[in-house]
């Protein structure tokens, strides 16, 4: 069986995934709701059963963050209720950035290595800013979540990033989100509303990073510049 093969036969396993959890509404079942009425329940399930449901947790969210089906930001604070800021951060980094890496391959496989064939000469520029940069505008935009995590997954692999500079971009990216959103599931109990989760300071935190990780960029411009007048 050639690569092309198995990858395309890997493509399709997950996408029937996808499609089972979506088209038969299992997202729906994972609610703030449920999640309080039930939190006994399921702590203790998950107790019983944990390398099962562990995997099967990180299975999903790799699913859920390949094919961007609603529930990732309902799984993240499940995760933290179930496993604990720590563990569950953990867990959802690992699925989370493993589906990221499928969408990149699969966005690089079908369409981007065909592009950076196609218009060599007309993406040169933006090829050498990527490669000086590429690193500073991922870290940027996971930080700040714009583009959607799923659409950043395939225009990333339309360019030329390597793999290695993507993966930890997307690991380190989502962390501050991923362990505030776990820690706010570990403290389920506190929490009344899900609007609770959210405010214009926690937003701009995220913002704030976002320029943060583009400042040296912003930076080397101005100076390189400066130097040139």
């Amino acid at each position: 069986m050639s690569n092309r093969t198995i990858i395309l036969f890997i493509i399709l396993i997950v996408l029937m995934l996808a499609a089972a959890v979506y088209f038969t509404q299992l997202h729906s079942y994972i609610t703030f709701e449920d999640f309080k009425t039930n939190s006994s329940l399921f702590k203790n399930y998950v107790a019983e059963n944990y390398l099962m449901t562990a995997l099967f947790y990180i299975g999903l969210y790799f699913v859920v963050a390949a094919f961007s089906i609603p529930g990732a930001f309902a799984l993240t604070i499940a995760g933290g209720f179930l496993f604990g800021t720590i563990i569950a951060t953990a867990y959802i980094t690992a699925g989370a950035t493993s589906g990221a890496i499928l969408a990149f391959l699969t966005s690089r496989y079908l369409a981007g290595n065909y592009i950076q064939k196609k218009y060599e000469k007309e993406l040169s520029g933006f090829n050498r800013e990527i490669k000086e940069n590429g690193k500073n505008y991922i870290l940027m935009l996971r930080f700040i979540s714009i583009p959607p995590f799923f659409l950043l997954n395939i225009l990333a692999g339309l360019t030329k990033i390597d793999l290695k500079t993507f993966v930890w971009t997307t690991a380190v990216g989502i962390l501050p989100a991923t362990m505030i959103y776990a820690n706010a599931g570990n403290s389920l109990s506190k929490i009344e509303e899900p609007s609770d989760l959210l405010s214009v300071r926690l937003i701009s935190g995220f913002v704030l990073l976002g320029l943060l990780a583009v400042l040296p960029v912003i930076a080397k411009k101005f100076f390189k510049k400066k130097a040139l007048i």
